[in-house]
């Protein structure tokens, strides 16, 4: 499967989406938005992770201010409504996990885009920016949503206020990525780390996403009862009784995800 804007590959139960567009930063355009948007909702046809990442020295700068004429003849809700949110929801909502490899500067729209993954894995000389307020915006691609819960409410109104670059220690030391590793380092460990999810049990993991989602919405009652209808599902499942016996038999499991 070609695409204009992006690379799409599968290697083993890992998928990959590389942001090409390395001129500008991988700079989000509209068809970017459509083509990763298609990409995603058909990684999981392919593979058991998706690895999100960008071409040259950069992850993703935002908006493509360029795009259609420059960002003052854009209707940017419109935009919000009908090209980013289909994007972040189907990142956020893919039934398998997915890895943010944020190789390089993340800014405004591509910070929050890295974000929507389960899991952000940064080099350390990646930085993160909401960079909205520089040009008079408000944060958007679900960083009013991602931040506060990530870095509780304080930081995340500094971060929009001042819209200062967050180093990838930073990020990695206040919660907000799960991990910033050497640059040197940064291939090899988001590969160890796809592999070693694409080798796990993916019902399980589509499940624990659903429960840790649901529970900024839920009382104590609801989730609880929401836990017990999950670890439900998990149990009849054929990746629970392979992890039992494998236990069992001092063996490593052989999971399906399903």
């Amino acid at each position: 499967m070609t695409y204009k804007t992006i690379r799409f590959g599968v290697a083993g139960e890992v998928a990959t989406i590389t942001l090409d567009r390395p001129e500008v930063m991988n700079g989000l355009n509209r068809q970017m938005r459509l083509d990763v948007t298609h990409a995603v909702r058909h990684a999981p046809e392919a593979a058991r992770v998706l690895v999100l990442t960008g071409a040259g020295r950069g992850f993703c700068s935002g908006q493509d201010l360029a795009d259609r004429g420059g960002a003052a003849e854009i209707d940017l809700g419109r935009t919000l409504r009908d090209e980013y949110e289909p994007m972040l929801r189907a990142i956020y909502d893919c039934p398998i996990p997915t890895i943010a490899a944020v190789n390089g500067p993340a800014a405004g729209a591509g910070a929050n885009l890295a974000l929507a993954a389960d899991v952000v894995i940064a080099a350390r000389s990646a930085v993160f920016i909401q960079a909205f307020a520089r040009i008079g915006l408000i944060p958007d691609a679900g960083g009013t949503y991602w931040l506060p819960r990530q870095i509780g409410f304080a930081r995340a109104m500094g971060a929009a206020l001042f819209a200062e670059p967050i180093s990838a220690s930073e990020a990695e030391a206040c919660g907000m990525i799960w991990e910033a590793v050497p640059d040197d380092a940064f291939a090899a460990t988001v590969q160890t780390r796809a592999a070693q999810l694409a080798a796990g049990p993916t019902f399980a993991y589509r499940l624990i996403k659903q429960a840790l989602r649901a529970s900024f919405a839920n009382d104590l009652d609801r989730q609880l009862a929401l836990e017990a209808e999950l670890q439900g599902e998990a149990g009849r499942s054929r990746d629970f009784r392979e992890g039992v016996l494998a236990f069992l038999e001092k063996r490593p499991a052989r999971y399906e995800g399903r």
